[in-house]
């Protein structure tokens, strides 16, 4: 089996077009694996590719999905939502003085631990050709949900208020679960938290 986790080194839309379908993800290590014989192709991709076309990155990511598809290796794809780990950036790239706008869209963020176990179980099952969606077990506004996490690291750059710098027009539900049998995560904002400063 391959299980891929690559991710691009820039995020302009041909350099990551040019990764997801030629150098990186795509025709030459589908190539290989084909070459190999591997029976099984896991990608882990993003929830959402396929309702925010104005966005290269995940332009980029839907051409390496039908690369996968039409390789004649079984596959799974895994697509999961945006993880809790990455709220700190998220906020700092939201960052307008001691604000953070950032939409007021739904979000619904997954624990980056149970993506791991999530994609290993994936891996270890028969390939299901066809793509499995895993999420978060909170949805809420995504100013919301990165406001607490400032409040809860005591963050004193002040209030993540509505619309901002970050994927400012997502569309309806773009960032949020839409499959029926997705997969949630058990790992709530609140408890990340306390994990995390746990470790701290």
């Amino acid at each position: 089996m391959v299980i891929d986790l690559t991710n691009s080194p820039s995020f302009e839309d041909k350099a990551v077009l040019e990764f997801f379908e030629t150098s990186g993800r795509g025709r030459n290590l589908l190539a290989e694996e084909t070459a190999a014989g591997v029976r099984h192709h896991v990608a882990l991709s993003i929830v959402g590719t396929d309702r925010m076309p104005d966005n290269g990155y995940f332009r980029a990511e839907i051409a390496q999905e039908k690369l996968i598809e039409a390789s004649g290796i079984p596959y799974t794809i895994i697509r999961s939502t945006q993880f809790l780990d990455f709220l700190r950036g998220i906020a700092a790239e939201g960052t307008d003085g001691n604000v953070v706008r950032l939409s007021p869209g739904l979000f619904q963020p997954i624990a980056a631990d149970h993506v791991a176990a999530i994609v290993v179980e994936v891996a270890l099952a028969a390939p299901r050709n066809s793509i499995v969606e895993i999420a978060g077990p909170e949805r809420a506004p995504f100013n919301e949900i990165v406001a607490r996490y400032l409040k809860a690291v005591g963050d004193p750059c002040g209030r993540a208020r509505p619309r901002g710098p970050i994927l400012r027009r997502p569309r309806r539900g773009a960032l949020t679960s839409a499959l029926g049998e997705a997969r949630l995560g058990h790992i709530g904002l609140d408890e990340w938290l306390r994990r995390s400063q746990s470790k701290a």
